[in-house]
């Protein structure tokens, strides 16, 4: 059955603008109404669907709204878009990848040594990585962007801290760009996609990085 507009079209209102930022940290989500919740889950429904048969690639904004029967002014009113869109589609699984090392339980998560955590979370954001790497690299921004959007920032932040409780020394915060180079997505495509390398040798040079910078 065709989907009925949703009532804030038919009734003329303007839909909230595009959410930003698009993926804030873990749990700091801004609450939506029941009706613009509802609107926005049917639209990442259709978008979830084209990208399930067509690829990430072929996602478009026109085709979402045509597959959600709504007008292009709306989608590009809550994403802001196409890569607002795409960082949309990944925010749940996103949720749930920081939620593991913020609040998880250790070694991700609080209550492990610095290190222990460090080591396990490069093995975690490796896996995340590989299991949403499409959508991921079709989201990816602009060049002289790519390190604003929030859970970069956050996975920055998050490696800082703990360098700094392990008490590395030097510059904590160029230590945690450095280490993050090793969590690129795109590097991650480039060596397991086009040079062959197994996600495992990736995630042994991530512990072997950790140790040398930790000196452990």
């Amino acid at each position: 059955m065709t989907p009925t507009a949703p009532p804030d079209e038919e009734q003329g209102q303007p839909e909230q603008t595009a959410e930003q930022p698009l993926l804030p940290l873990a749990g700091q989500t801004p609450p939506l109404r029941a009706d613009a919740a509802r609107n926005r889950t049917r639209l990442l429904e259709a978008a979830a669907r084209l990208v399930a048969e067509r690829g990430p690639e072929h996602l478009t904004m026109e085709a979402v709204a045509t597959a959600a029967s709504v007008g292009k002014g709306t989608v590009f009113r809550r994403f802001g878009d196409r890569g607002g869109l795409l960082m949309a589609l990944l925010d749940h699984s996103e949720r749930l990848y920081q939620e593991s090392f913020l609040t998880g339980p250790p070694p991700l998560g609080p209550g492990a040594p610095p290190v222990r955590r460090l080591e396990e979370f490069g093995v975690a954001t490796l896996r995340h990585l590989a299991a949403h790497r499409a959508l991921l690299l079709a989201a990816e921004p602009e060049a002289c962007r790519r390190f604003e959007p929030p859970p970069r920032r956050l996975v920055l932040t998050h490696l800082a801290t703990l360098l700094r409780e392990a008490d590395v020394g030097g510059d904590a915060e160029l230590l945690a760009h450095t280490l993050a180079g090793h969590l690129d997505v795109a590097l991650l495509h480039h060596l397991t996609q086009r040079r062959g390398i197994p996600l495992e040798r990736l995630e042994a040079g991530w512990l072997d990085l950790v140790a040398r910078v930790t000196r452990t």
